[in-house]
């Protein structure tokens, strides 16, 4: 027997490698995609318009009774803006999920995707776990936090089958500017352009975890479609830590731009107070049988050639 997945956000970053995924996987039968705009041209299977922060939760109950999923996938979010509508993207639509999904799709697993952001400052040198402590340090990490935390308080319940990954610094195409990589990328591609021999960033000195959106994306799969997921919040990372600078030149040797980069931009706020971070892995490779495949250099290339 096939699965019925509907996925939210599929026409973005972290929702077009899911679903291609998804498309492939012979455990799903059906594969609805839903986003705020119409489909793209060329899109295939069942594809929906809906706007979670729009369109109320009697809505959404009645999109979810119309498909009838075994799984919801939600790859919308927001990662900059306003502390109102951080909220609306990242809280209030998970809320409306877990509500809507009470009402509508009591039997389907939901899988929420959360952010490393959520665990603030963590100590150098150490993986961080999932029940590490959390104190984000922005209103990006406290809604991400907010959201994880409704998903696991309404899994340990019983009221719902719910699991939110908490995903590191994805990379690959189509990153956007909003990360570091795909700032980096950017002001490559105008390099490059205007033929520029210098780059401006912020200060490149902390270290991340980055993976690649193809891992990120067979861990949604798994965490979609297996039989039974133990733990509500499993982390989905590399493993380790690489200093942001060699990242940058990473990429830049990748683009070929031979020219400075300097670091004198103003850190972003949604990570400038933590000067380092890895994820502790062992608990999503324990429960779904996932570990990252590709390296940095291969998730790099796939971020500039994409």
């Amino acid at each position: 027997m096939t699965a019925t997945v509907l996925l939210f956000g599929a026409s973005g970053f972290l929702g077009t490698p899911v679903a291609e995924r998804l498309a492939r996987d012979g455990r799903v039968g059906t594969l609805v995609r839903v986003s705020r705009r119409e489909s793209p041209d060329g899109a295939g299977g069942p594809w929906l318009r809906h706007d979670l922060v729009a369109d109320g939760t009697d809505a959404l109950a009645r999109l979810l009774h119309r498909v009838g999923p075994d799984a919801v996938v939600n790859c919308a979010g927001r990662l900059s803006g306003g502390p109102v509508a951080l909220v609306e993207a990242n809280v209030l639509v998970t809320a409306r999920l877990l509500e809507a999904m009470r009402i509508a799709a009591p039997s389907a697993r939901l899988v929420v995707l959360g952010s490393a952001a959520e665990y603030g400052t963590t100590t150098r040198g150490v993986p961080v776990r999932e029940d590490a402590p959390t104190a984000p340090l922005s209103a990006y990490g406290v809604t991400r936090l907010a959201s994880t935390r409704l998903v696991e308080l309404t899994a340990r319940d019983g009221a719902l089958d719910a699991v939110a990954l908490r995903v590191f610094n994805p990379v690959g195409p189509g990153l956007p500017p909003e990360n570091l990589l795909g700032r980096a990328a950017q002001a490559l591609r105008e390099a490059a352009r205007t033929g520029a021999d210098r780059i401006t960033l912020g200060p490149l000195d902390a270290h991340r975890d980055f993976v690649d959106v193809r891992d990120v994306a067979a861990a949604v799969v798994r965490a979609a479609l297996a039989r039974h997921v133990p733990e509500p919040v499993l982390n989905v990372g590399s493993g380790g830590a690489v200093a942001a600078r060699d990242a940058v030149a990473l990429l830049a040797r990748t683009a070929g731009f031979t020219g400075r980069v300097a670091e004198t931009a103003p850190a972003p706020s949604r990570s400038r107070a933590v000067p380092w971070i890895a994820a502790d892995v062992e608990r999503i490779r324990s429960a779904l049988d996932w570990k990252p495949e590709h390296d940095l250099a291969s998730s790099v290339r796939a971020c500039w050639e994409g």
